[in-house]
């Protein structure tokens, strides 16, 4: 009775995580179906939309890499999310260092302020912010987004490493100092290569989020030699109430690789940067 009660719960989690597996795959799976589909049997209502019922093309590929400026939307988005991540870690590593080791009693909840900033709504800031980019005279320009999207990664990220610089033993810094190095010396040669999955952590939430980031984009920028893949997949592939699906879920699939290989390689990394970051 027991084996046959163990069975059916392991039978059970089985169950349940292939569930799991096939709602999140089934996206992907459909957006390979899609770029690879004829039109007509994209569109043909007695066709299974979920299998080839006709042989595969890659006219869909070809309209979206030659007919578009894929290419260059996705330039820019890889330009930007780079940017934005160098810039991220500049500014959230010496604030969150800060805050860890000289703030006291009051960084705990500074660190919780910094982190509340990241929750306001991107639709309450993008009013104010087009007018700091139109003064500065940065609209249509991938400026506008290297300097706007850090006001919402430095915040989350700043408190994110507060917990991993919390979680170094003071002694391993005093030690390094007694050794010679100064304070700046000790950050940068034994605080920092400790917290390496903290530090990817950061470069790999702040080059998705500014990936993926539409609003800010959409209202800073109108030039189409300027978009970003979030605008300009979406944007140049629809015209009125017409979607062309075929390019629109190859856009899709192409960006998505590179995030896709990240979170691969650096899974393990990413999780206990999370984990580790919010739990200290």
């Amino acid at each position: 009775m027991a084996g046959i009660r163990k069975t059916a719960r392991r039978a059970t989690l089985y169950g349940r995580l292939s569930a799991f597996v096939v709602f999140s795959a089934f996206p992907f799976y459909w957006m390979v179906i899609a770029t690879f589909k004829r039109d007509h049997d994209l569109y043909a209502p007695a066709n299974n939309p979920f299998v080839f019922n006709e042989p595969p093309t890659l006219d869909h590929l070809r309209t979206l890499l030659f007919d578009t400026h894929f290419l260059t939307y996705l330039g820019n988005t890889f330009r930007v999310g780079l940017a934005v991540s160098a810039i991220t870690l500049l500014l959230a590593v010496p604030a969150a260092y800060s805050l860890a080791r000289w703030a006291k009693r009051w960084g705990e909840a500074l660190g919780i302020g910094i982190f509340l900033t990241y929750l306001v709504p991107s639709t309450i800031l993008f009013l104010p912010l087009s007018r700091f980019t139109a003064g500065w005279g940065l609209q249509n320009s991938l400026w506008s987004l290297i300097l706007v999207y850090p006001t919402f990664t430095v915040p989350f990220c700043t408190w994110l490493l507060m917990g991993f610089f919390k979680a170094i033993p003071r002694d391993i810094e005093e030690q390094a100092m007694v050794d010679g190095l100064s304070r700046l010396g000790a950050l940068v040669r034994v605080v920092l290569p400790l917290s390496i999955s903290g530090l990817l952590t950061v470069v790999v939430f702040s080059f998705t989020l500014s990936m993926h980031e539409f609003i800010y984009a959409l209202t800073f920028i109108s030039d189409s030699a300027a978009k970003t893949v979030s605008i300009g997949v979406p944007t140049e592939l629809v015209r009125g109430d017409v979607f062309q699906w075929g390019p629109l879920m190859a856009g899709a699939l192409i960006a998505s690789i590179p995030v896709a290989v990240v979170y691969t390689f650096f899974l393990d990394r990413f999780v206990s940067g999370f984990t580790m970051g919010a739990v200290k």
